[in-house]
């Protein structure tokens, strides 16, 4: 059993003490043997006699365990250390650590490393920015992330339902060629790249990701990252996909390819409207009456024409969720009125411009007219019809054997994709993106990929020990944080005492101190 610090206080005093937890052999019960260290002065043990002397050190170590832990199951030394030379494993797993626990720039690293424990796991470590440049720039020119991607799904991926979305990621830099001005998601006026990325649904981590220039539009990359997923011998896998990626191209090349998926088609095909005019009638009948998740939902099976493919799925019409959109809209048209009419526009302001920016998006629910320097606004009926007949109604195409609750369950799933961008660019913090070279950022991608794996992983283990529903990942860490390892002068390595709220976080993950 490992010895732990408890402090006791003593006439308003802290003192420390090594406590050794061990099993007394004739009665069986765990007994304690305790060790003064000294007085508490800022968290570190100072005998009287030897104040002059101060200990070696105080460590982080708490929030490294999750991580720890996560390295091990998921094997990434071991997988890393068949793409990459043995010298570079720890000082990128050390980067990728940090961007999941508190993200700093290069520069910080070397002096973020050497107030952690990892510091005397693996000494002598070069984290230099200069170092780990060369290290970031060394990957970006080579394919480790596809060979890495390649091990680590055969190591433990399930490969059975994959979510696969793409996202930009934006920089300053004026000397990467990737970057290049195109749809930004992000509503940023910055060049980008596009990141497409895996997600295993079984898992909840990111098993790959692949990267394009900022240009390249959504529907040009999906056969390709298709490609080198079949290129790493995965099979019998469905792709699960959102309506961004839906072109009647990429359903052409992914029957050809003999690929499952699921997606739900873009409103604007001829044969989706149809499709949804057809439905409205139909529907709502009880004969089309299933319960999903204890509410009532009705379901029909259709086929909607793409090109010449007849492409199998199901219409969805969810009563609830129609009512929920109905009174968010609704409210939303009332106060968009209320705004308009209270404008007061100026005589050098161009009052179609003035409009749109106030409208934006719902600008075709409404006429107007100006009376005065101010807007009479009416709203368009048969607009706001169309739109109220579709709210609560769906359609989701398959290929594969699909069940209509398959389909739904697992497109409802794909929120781990989404997740993983938010983690990536809010909690990994990978945009904007000040590298100087396309290797350099070619190579900061793929540390933070084994970030995001380190903290998506995280918080799967999170969820399913129901943590995830108490605190956030944040907030485990901070508390994670508080628990310190001191090196004492004759160089033992003792534990700060842990609290009860720490003793349940570590347990719920499975993680040993």
């Amino acid at each position: 059993m490992k010895p732990f610090v408890r402090t006791k206080t003593i006439s308003g005093i802290e003192y420390l003490y090594e406590v050794t937890p061990y099993k007394d052999p004739e009665t069986g019960k765990v007994r304690q043997k305790t060790k003064y260290l000294g007085k508490n002065v800022n968290g570190v043990p100072v005998k009287v006699r030897s104040q002059g002397q101060p200990p070696k050190t105080v460590l982080s170590y708490g929030e490294f365990l999750p991580f720890n832990k996560i390295i091990a199951d998921l094997k990434l030394d071991t997988i890393l250390s068949e793409v990459l030379p043995e010298h570079h494993i720890w000082p990128l797993l050390t980067l990728a650590m940090n961007y999941a626990i508190r993200p700093r720039a290069l520069y910080h690293i070397q002096s973020w490393f050497e107030g952690t424990h990892l510091n005397e796991e693996h000494p002598n470590l070069s984290l230099s920015s200069q170092s780990l440049s060369n290290l970031l720039s060394s990957i970006g020119n080579s394919a480790i992330h596809l060979g890495f991607s390649n091990r680590l799904i055969h190591q433990v991926s399930t490969s059975s339902t994959l979510f696969y979305d793409i996202t930009s990621i934006s920089s300053y830099s004026e000397t990467i060629n990737l970057l290049e001005y195109g749809y930004n998601r992000d509503g940023l006026d910055l060049p980008q790249l596009n990141l497409a990325l895996i997600v295993d649904k079984q898992l909840g981590i990111p098993v790959m990701y692949d990267i394009y220039p900022g240009s390249i539009v959504d529907v040009s990359t999906l056969m390709n990252t298709a490609k080198k997923i079949n290129s790493m011998g995965v099979r019998d896998y469905t792709l699960i996909m959102d309506r961004g990626l839906f072109s009647t191209d990429n359903i052409y090349e992914l029957v050809e390819n003999d690929l499952s998926f699921i997606i739900p088609p873009t409103s604007t095909l001829k044969s989706v409207k149809e499709a949804i005019s057809a439905i409205h009638s139909s529907i709502d009948d009880p004969n089309n009456l299933k319960l999903y998740q204890n509410e009532p939902l009705f379901v029909k099976p259709i086929t909607i024409e793409v090109g010449e493919i007849g492409l199998q799925g199901y219409a969805y019409y969810d009563q609830k969720r129609e009512q929920q959109e109905r009174t968010a809209f609704y409210k939303r048209l009332y106060d968009l009125s209320e705004q308009l009419k209270s404008v007061v526009i100026k005589p050098q302001f161009d009052t179609v411009v003035v409009f749109r920016e106030v409208a934006k998006r719902d600008a075709r629910y409404f006429e107007w007219s100006l009376n005065g320097n101010k807007f009479e606004i009416s709203i368009r009926q048969n607009a706001v019809s169309q739109r109220v007949n579709k709210m609560g109604k769906f359609i989701l195409l398959y290929r594969g054997n699909q069940t209509w609750d398959d389909c739904l369950s697992l497109y409802r799933s794909r929120d781990l994709v989404e997740k993983a961008f938010d983690v990536l660019k809010n909690d990994v913090d990978v945009m904007p993106v000040n590298v100087r070279t396309d290797s350099i950022l070619r190579g900061y991608l793929f540390a933070c990929f084994i970030s995001l794996i380190m903290r998506m992983k995280l918080m799967r283990m999170m969820k399913d020990s129901e943590l995830l529903s108490k605190c956030s990942v944040e907030a485990v860490l901070l508390e994670l944080e508080k628990i310190r390892l001191m090196i004492l002068p004759d160089g033992q390595k003792v534990m700060t005492e842990l609290t009860k709220r720490q003793r349940e976080i570590l347990g719920a993950l499975g993680v040993r101190a």
